[in-house]
């Protein structure tokens, strides 16, 4: 991602709002969270493929149509979101004032329904009712002036100044009670921001440092004209402009041909702006067609890549991951240790009463021995209503049959408070305060023990961590969902290509009806029973530019994608080499692979050429199928497969494909041919070297004994 600025100014919301006015209209279809930062709505126009609309809090809102992973499972303000808008008509949005709050405004069966976007500080989204109250915030947050929580009528922030309603007297009055310097004031005071600032500045050919109230009545003309030609522009020119660092960047985007071209040459774009900034070299100026397409271009990648990182932070967490479970054992020691501090001070202060007792044996006889003679003369209750005149009795407990009495101190007052049961002799009762004693000592060894316990419990979990670590291993997560292609043999191909095939006829089947479109090509082994594939035009894998922290080093992280084959018309036109690499993996998933032979034949057809019934008209047995016209041969195939370790839209997992691919693609990885040994055998070494599933392992490793040529994937 870019270095620039992200948090948008109140120039660039008024364009944002302009540009989002055009899609005044469409119908919002779902709303998804992929990151507690982002919030995503994705729109609908009649005849337009859906368009979404990211809000990233804080920051900056725009529009996209990029490849987005998203979360099966909505979160809780997404639901919300769905449940009030979903099906819902955009009818306005606006711009409070000059400040940085948009409005959008929804229009459903039930009347009217407002999305408030806060773009300062730390940013919040609020759905409102047609009363203005808010029916669920993003955060819930409390300021000096305004509380934004549920069932609260939603009070904006205090309203800003804004430029387009300054005059001339307006601005006089501004300049002349400032006592900074020009630039701090035009930002601050005029709402412009640093950026606009510094533009007004260079088009009235102001100094910034000078200060406000010096400027002469000439210089303010200047500065009112230069205010008034950048709002102008801002209100009624298009497009957007976007300065690159220096010609090399420059160079890069001009070349840049494809959405992951441009994506690559966006980190040398250092400003972009509604308006042409004026203090910006010309040169390096690149004009596009919109603000959101601007924002796309430098922030995209990292924005639709948001829920992936969720789910790369997701390793580094609790459940599975030793993390986590560190931090619960370091908790558990904590109380553990608090627990037998407690017990040990309880045992001292139970011991020292118990002695208390015997070394005033005399004092605590007389108490009792007055005591139950006043019971046995009079009832609890009326002994009770006079113990309050008793300075060496607190209190009585009748059911209990105990007194709170008090042990002289020093000065012979008052003191220490030991509870006595009244049927109980003194010895009975220190007696009662040393078997007490004796009790939470037992308590202070067993928490000892379970001290002990956890301590080599955590030392384990440290030492393991660091052994992963030190492994580059992952600790792979139990998943409730899986994507689409691991019901079926896969493998990536060169630029993320996917080729899937069937497992069994059922799947052969499948496959064909499901996943083999117009723009796909079909694969097969020269062999009865190998699986029938189809190789994905648009569907595959990317290298994610924005990976988390929580990868570790030598892990490719990866998203999945529907994006690709980019101005091609089906898969006959991808790169022969391609072609040929769909065709070994082909035929390494058939019973070729335990044939004993060092190469292989394969074919590929278009979809149109595959059929289900014969010339006869007769339907074929299930996962088979007839392949009419001219076939696309290819020999002398090597019976060769490759394992990548990767994350995959923040799950750790394998991927397959050639060596050719995957020794490019991935930093660890190993070669697999025909050999001896059992494929689950190779799995469980691979498992415990990297901490990939077993399971996942062995889906992608051929039908049969094989051997393993390591690069990095087990011995990292």
């Amino acid at each position: 991602m870019s270095s620039m600025r992200e948090q948008s100014s109140s120039f660039e919301i008024a364009r944002i709002v302009r540009e989002l006015s055009e899609m005044v209209g469409a119908r919002a279809r779902k709303a998804y969270q992929p990151h507690y930062e982002q919030i995503v709505l994705r729109l609908n126009r009649k005849g337009l493929p859906s368009t979404d609309l990211v809000i990233v809090r804080g920051r900056r809102v725009y529009t996209s149509r990029r490849d987005r992973p998203m979360p099966s499972k909505p979160s809780q303000f997404a639901m919300v979101l769905r449940k009030h808008l979903n099906n819902s008509r955009l009818v306005s949005v606006e711009q409070y004032g000059f400040d940085r709050v948009i409005e959008l405004t929804f229009e459903h069966g039930g009347g009217l329904l407002s999305l408030v976007i806060e773009l300062f500080r730390d940013g919040n989204v609020l759905l409102l009712d047609e009363s203005g109250v808010i029916i669920q915030p993003l955060t819930h947050a409390k300021y000096a002036s305004r509380s934004l929580k549920k069932g609260v009528a939603y009070a904006p922030p205090p309203e800003a100044a804004d430029p387009r309603q300054m005059d001339r007297g307006a601005l006089d009055a501004l300049l002349d009670d400032s006592e900074s310097d020009l630039i701090r004031t035009l930002a601050a005071r005029a709402n412009l921001g640093r950026v606009y600032g510094s533009a007004a500045c260079s088009i009235a050919g102001l100094e910034e440092g000078a200060i406000a109230s010096s400027l002469d009545s000439g210089q303010r003309d200047e500065l009112e004209k230069a205010i008034q030609t950048m709002l102008t522009n801002l209100s009624e020119c298009d497009g957007a402009m976007m300065w690159m660092a220096d010609s090399e960047a420059l160079a890069g985007w001009d070349k840049a041909e494809n959405e992951s071209d441009r994506d690559t040459a966006s980190a040398g774009i250092t400003e972009i702006a509604p308006i042409d900034l004026s203090y910006m070299d010309d040169g390096m100026m690149v004009k596009v067609d919109s603000l959101s397409l601007a924002y796309d271009a430098v922030f995209g990648s990292h924005d639709a890549a948001a829920f992936i990182r969720r789910e790369e932070e997701r390793l580094i967490e609790s459940g599975d991951d030793e993390g986590e479970r560190q931090a619960k054992l370091e908790r558990r020691a904590s109380q553990q240790r608090a627990a037998i501090e407690r017990f040990h001070e309880r045992v001292a202060i139970t011991q020292d009463l118990g002695k208390a007792i015997q070394e005033n044996w005399g004092h605590v006889e007389s108490i009792l021995s007055q005591f139950n003679a006043a019971v046995e003369s009079e009832s609890w209750q009326d002994v009770s209503d006079r113990v309050f005149d008793v300075p060496w009795i607190g209190s009585i407990d009748p059911v209990k049959r105990t007194i709170v009495a008090y042990l002289p101190d020093d000065d012979g007052e008052p003191g220490a408070s030991i509870t006595l049961e009244v049927s109980r002799t003194v010895h009975q009762n220190a007696q009662r305060y040393f078997e007490e004693a004796a009790v939470q000592k037992n308590k202070a060894k067993g928490a000892l023990a379970a001290l002990a316990g956890t301590e080599e419990a955590r030392e384990k979990a440290e030492k393991r961590a660091a052994k992963d670590a030190a492994a580059g291993r992952l600790r792979a997560r139990q998943r409730s969902k899986r994507f689409w292609f691991e019901k079926h043999r896969w493998a990536m191909l060169s630029g993320g290509h996917l080729l899937i095939g069937g497992r069994d006829a059922k799947g052969n089947d499948i496959v064909v009806r499901k996943h083999l479109t117009s723009n796909d090509l079909y694969f097969h082994a020269d062999l009865h029973g190998a699986p029938s594939c189809s190789l994905k035009l648009k569907d595959g894998l990317s290298l994610n530019q924005n990976p988390s922290e929580a990868v570790p080093e030598g892990v490719s992280s990866m998203q999945v994608v529907q994006n690709l084959g980019e101005g091609l018309e089906d898969a006959r036109g991808l790169a022969e080499s391609l072609h040929s690499e769909a065709a070994q993996i082909a035929v390494c998933w058939s019973r070729a692979w335990g044939g004993g032979g060092a190469a292989a034949t394969a074919f590929h057809a278009r979809p149109s050429q595959v059929s289900k019934t014969t010339e006869t008209g007769e339907s074929l047995a299930q996962g088979s199928f007839v392949v009419r016209g001219q076939r696309n041969w290819h020999r002398n195939l090597p019976l060769q497969l490759a394992v990548g370790m990767a994350v995959v839209n923040g799950t750790p997992m394998p991927v397959s494909g050639t060596p050719a691919t995957i020794s490019v693609n991935f930093e660890r990885w190993a070669k697999i041919i025909p050999g001896q040994e059992k494929k689950e055998s190779v799995a469980n070494r691979i498992s415990k070297a990297t901490g990939l599933a077993q399971g996942d392992l062995l889906s992608c490793l051929p039908p049969g004994n094989c051997s393993i040529e390591d690069h990095g994937l087990i011995q990292s």
